[in-house]
């Protein structure tokens, strides 16, 4: 088969989200072909490359969406880059027709956006939910054939047209407080990220020779990367599968907390964010969430349970092998925490916490091991968490750099006393997650693959992955995770024995292997349940790559055979497999 893999701000990049997964997806099922489709988040992303690819990955395309109005129409941007973004150019002006099927359009998308289900929670809640989400179907998918026909969107989503349609539905009657009360500077932030994220509707992706060749769109993650794989069964009848490790939606409301965005203009990404998720969910043949966190927010979203299957995204349990079967404890009485150092990880509550165990236990060692996260925040946190261990052991901190002197250390991987991630594991024997917001935890699974007991907060998928193998407490609660850290120290047996069922299932449950074998029986089940696509002439389009094609030697009829050997041939095989069974 043919497979169209679909990513935003990941694969096939040397950064980004979902990298390694989509690697080892690409690499661990050679039986298909994949074709690439990227959108990539920054130009720092595309300056950084590409992964090497294997031979299985047939095509790449790609198009940036991190692009400003002043980089498209001042002619900032190369133009080979450009024309990935668009057909046409992108500053094409538009007839009269045009102008009218676009503000039609436009306004059923933004109306629909306008519209809260919140405020229908009376009489008639769902059916005026399945009437706003009906306007933005009509709108998202008339915008797409507006922009396949007549050569992309840009010029037209940055235009006084819209401005005034977005300004005219948000003054409208009915519309929320929050939304009525959009100033003009709302207005036109809210014009320039609706152009941003319906950029992929004006991509030059959506013919036969593209994302119409491909058997089955298999998106990475919902949200913008599904949008191509939307269009792609509209106009082709192509089957979508979607696979989410972090919803989007809840991605996106997290991200838009932390922003200068307006609250009116918040308010009405979310509600675009919102119909394109259930869009996305009820367009798809299938959906895996990573976790059942995950889940629980797709079923929220709208999502039919009958669709949704989890398959826990593969990790390399390789590299921790040695680790996991040496049954070595490390340091005893250490405790080691492994991650990117950000405020979500919430080390100001474990450095608390460690000061009770240090209490209780004078001989406890702290080891956090890992590099800020990239940008301003992440280098004043960990600037604000060495003053915090500063002031905790103020006669023990004189050397912060001093292993084996301090009892809290800050270390980096690579450095002379942690070579690599194995190491770090190996540093101690209990580690400690102590997040306030976490999806999958990585890191647990690779302590876990490492044998080791663990103590974490009830944050995301943790309670999942842990399944009673490691104590888990509640977040922002120093106290409970002293408690849970100074009973594993006084208990090697208990730690023993939670390390190695943490280690079983996590070989049970989260190898690349399982994932590789979950994704190889979803491919083959969604085409056996497609339709036949057939070419012009009604004749069946056959797969990329027949299976015919993975038998050794010569498996074609040679053109001077006569008729009568391949009858007989298939007479005799047929005959074969009916006395056979």
């Amino acid at each position: 088969m043919r497979i169209g893999l679909l990513t935003d701000g990941g694969y096939p990049y040397a950064t980004g989200e979902s990298r390694l997964w989509c690697d080892r997806l690409v690499r661990g099922l050679t039986q298909h072909e994949f074709d690439l489709y990227a959108l990539s988040r920054s130009a720092e992303q595309e300056a950084q490359g590409w992964v090497q690819l294997p031979i299985q990955v047939s095509r790449v395309r790609t198009a940036p969406l991190w692009m400003t109005d002043e980089d498209i129409l001042g002619g900032h941007v190369p133009k080979g880059l450009l024309a990935r973004l668009v057909t046409g150019g992108g500053g094409r002006s538009y007839g009269r027709r045009e102008r009218r099927l676009f503000t039609a359009h436009f306004t059923a998308l933004a109306t629909s956006i306008c519209t809260s289900d919140a405020t229908a929670e009376g009489g008639d809640g769902g059916s005026t939910a399945d009437a706003a989400d009906a306007q933005f179907t009509d709108g998202l998918y008339g915008l797409a054939e507006l922009a396949r026909e007549h050569g992309g969107l840009p010029a037209a989503l940055r235009s006084e047209t819209a401005v005034r349609v977005l300004e005219a539905v948000c003054r409208a009657r009915g519309t929320g407080r929050t939304v009525h009360a959009a100033t003009v500077p709302d207005i036109l932030t809210l014009a320039a990220e609706l152009d941003r994220v319906l950029r992929p509707l004006s991509l030059d992706w959506y013919d036969e020779e593209s994302l119409g060749a491909v058997d089955l769109c298999h998106a990475a993650s919902g949200g913008a990367a599904a949008l191509p794989g939307l269009l792609a069964k509209r106009f082709f009848g192509v089957p979508l599968l979607v696979t989410e490790h972090g919803v989007q939606l809840r991605a996106h409301y997290l991200a838009a907390t932390g922003t200068a965005l307006g609250a009116p203009v918040r308010a009405l990404l979310a509600g675009f964010h919102g119909r394109l998720a259930t869009e996305v969910y009820r367009q798809a043949a299938l959906i895996t969430p990573g976790n059942t966190h995950a889940r629980r927010w797709q079923e929220r979203c709208g999502a039919d349970r009958a669709k949704l299957r989890t398959v826990y995204p593969g990790m390399d349990a390789a590299r921790f092998a040695a680790l996991g079967e040496s049954n070595d404890e490390g340091g005893p009485d250490t405790l080691v925490w492994v991650g990117r150092i950000d405020p979500s990880k919430d080390l100001i509550a474990l450095l608390h916490a460690f000061a009770r165990v240090r209490k209780a236990e004078p001989d406890a060692r702290l080891r956090i091991i890992g590099a800020p996260a990239p940008g301003a925040e992440g280098a004043t946190y960990l600037a604000h968490c060495r003053a915090l261990a500063a002031q905790l052991f103020p006669d023990e901190a004189a050397d912060a750099h001093a292993v084996g002197e301090n009892p809290v250390s800050f270390e980096d991987i690579g450095g002379a006393e942690v070579s690599d991630l194995a190491e770090a594991y190996a540093a101690g024997g209990i580690v400690v997650l102590s997040s306030v917001v976490e999806g999958f935890p990585i890191s647990l699974v690779e302590a876990m693959f490492c044998g080791r007991a663990t103590v974490s907060t009830d944050v995301g998928a943790v309670v999942e992955v842990i399944g009673g193998t490691g104590l888990v407490v509640p977040p922002r609660n120093p106290r409970a995770l002293a408690d849970a850290c100074i009973t594993l120290l006084r208990d090697p047996e208990r730690r023993a024995r939670l390390g190695a069922a943490a280690r079983a299932r996590a070989l049970e449950l989260f190898t690349v292997e399982q994932n590789l074998a979950a994704f190889r029986d979803i491919y083959l089940e969604l085409i056996s349940r497609s339709p036949v696509r057939r070419e012009a002439d009604g004749a069946p389009r056959p797969f990329a790559s027949p299976p015919e094609a993975q038998v050794l030697g010569s498996w074609t009829v040679p053109a001077h055979t006569p008729s009568w050997a391949t009858e007989g041939a298939c007479a005799g095989a047929l005959g074969t497999a009916d006395r056979d069974g």
